[in-house]
């Protein structure tokens, strides 16, 4: 998933964006009957995985943010789907901001367990509690 108004800037963006598979969503004009959500749960269909920034963005300083509600929504829609956790360090130094090739540093994944909404759990629950899974991987 990428911002459109970036990725479709320029030649070599929109290349990439094809190469990665992109789902590229408008930023700037969000409709009640295209929402962001829907979208990403009709491409990904039961084939393809999905890669979400749950804070809405790459964020570039050491604190996580408050999640965005747009992961509770993917998972009230789709509770088959497996929500899981990861932490991707030394992230914005491998690949700034505003650049589209990655820097040849180290970097380490930390993959957590896959988790669920649980039936009847309040969104503000379920966030805290996937930003809590995620904050985990970082102290690691």
């Amino acid at each position: 998933m990428a911002a459109k108004d970036y990725w479709e800037k320029g030649r070599v963006r929109p290349y990439l964006a094809n190469v990665f598979n992109a789902l590229l969503i408008d930023r700037k004009e969000i409709k009640v009957h295209q929402s962001p959500v829907d979208l990403m749960l009709r491409e990904i269909g039961d084939k393809y995985s999905l890669i979400v920034f749950p804070e809405g963005h790459r964020n570039t300083g050491s604190e996580l943010e408050e999640f965005k509600s747009g992961l509770y929504y993917l998972c009230k829609k789709r509770p088959d789907l497996e929500a899981v956790p990861v932490h991707i360090d030394n992230l914005n130094r491998v690949l700034p901001r505003g650049e589209f090739l990655p820097v040849p540093l180290l970097s380490c994944i930390t993959f957590g367990p896959p988790m669920w909404l649980e039936a009847g759990e309040p969104k503000t629950e379920f966030l805290t509690r996937a930003r809590s899974a995620v904050q985990r991987l970082k102290d690691i």
